[in-house]
């Protein structure tokens, strides 16, 4: 079978081993899978994963020198099972937390030297971690149920009162599955900040009220007009340094900043600056197996305006350019990969 490999800061797509399903394992075929801003940053950085392991005092296998393998956004299809699995059956088309159990440990698909990930043909998934794909909810859609459910998370987490205004600042895949949720849950107005002109019309088509340039003045600058004074809640999506620093450095006294970017390099900023404004800065992770099945029942109900998200398509031999093209962040902003998809990313 055929799969992406990533190998010191490139991706090569090469001929792998066929996975062999354990008790408990699923045993799936890759239908589609999203490139996520985290594999970018991931493919760049991987060093920062052990370092991360061992600040918090955590088991780390994962070897950023070896190869390993990207990708946690699939759906798949279940072509066979381990012993003694249940739960789901061949055939079943399914989503899935990215973790494959294994003893009493969990391996984190998709920053793994062992086990493949969503950029190959077929792959593992522990069968009791799968959600069934409802009848009628394609593929293109399913595949964005994980960034879903880390947006839905960080939602959540900010614990928005009435009346709250919100800016997203960056408009990426989490940037606009942010403002996905915001408009479900009636904020207004929702200010949407980025320096792509094809982003910020994406930002545009899912529901934010107010599109931004960042080049022109500060976000936070432009949400203040935008709400006449009323209190903002600034979600940080880009997650590259100094971003932090310019937000507490442009938001008014007692802003709360939700930071979902994934930004894995050393990063500077000015405490005083922060207390002296008291702003509040809130990390948020992942998101819960409830939040992760939450967001599955709201695409499959039709609940969520997601079209605008996907803009581009690729087969394996296109993974690399796709990454290319994301990290200069033009017009694309959710690439599918797909066993089948073309080798070339479209314009």
């Amino acid at each position: 079978m055929r799969g992406v490999v990533a190998r010191r800061g490139r991706l090569v797509v090469e001929d792998l081993a066929e996975p062999t399903p354990e008790p408990g394992d699923a045993l799936v075929a890759l239908r589609a899978c999203g490139i996520c801003g985290s594999d970018l940053h991931t493919l760049a950085h991987a060093d920062a994963l052990p370092a991360v392991a061992v600040a918090m005092d955590m088991p780390n296998r994962f070897r950023p020198d070896e190869d390993f393998y990207l990708d946690h956004e699939w759906v798949g299809e279940v072509l066979e099972l381990g012993a003694d699995t249940a739960g789901v059956a061949p055939g079943d088309r399914v989503v899935s937390v990215p973790y494959l159990v294994r003893g009493v440990a969990l391996e984190a698909l998709g920053f793994s030297n062992e086990y493949y990930a969503g950029f190959c043909e077929r792959f593992l998934l522990s069968a009791a971690l799968c959600l069934k794909v409802p009848n009628g909810l394609d593929d293109t859609r399913a595949a964005l149920t994980e960034p879903l459910a880390v947006a839905l998370h960080a939602v959540n987490e900010a614990r928005l009162d009435p009346g709250d205004a919100a800016a997203v600042i960056g408009c990426g895949p989490i940037g606009l599955a942010l403002i996905v949720w915001l408009r479900a849950r009636g904020v207004e107005p929702i200010v949407a900040s980025d320096l792509s002109l094809g982003r910020r019309a994406a930002a545009a088509a899912l529901g934010a009220h107010v599109v931004h340039d960042p080049l022109e003045e500060p976000a936070p600058v432009a949400a203040a007009r935008a709400t006449g004074g009323r209190p903002v809640v600034v979600f940080e999506a880009v997650g590259v340094p100094g971003m932090l620093d310019d937000l507490i450095t442009t938001v008014p006294p007692r802003t709360r900043v939700v930071v979902t970017g994934v930004c894995m390099q050393p990063d500077i900023l000015r405490p005083l600056l922060a207390v002296v404004k008291e702003v509040s800065l809130q990390f948020v992770y992942a998101y819960t197996p409830d939040e992760f099945a939450a967001a599955l029942r709201a695409l499959a109900a039709g609940e969520l305006d997601v079209a605008p998200l996907v803009t581009g398509r690729v087969g394996f031999d296109g993974t690399a350019e796709a990454f290319e093209r994301l990290g200069r962040a033009e017009r694309h902003v959710k690439v599918l990969v797909t066993p089948d998809g073309p080798g070339h990313l479209s314009a």
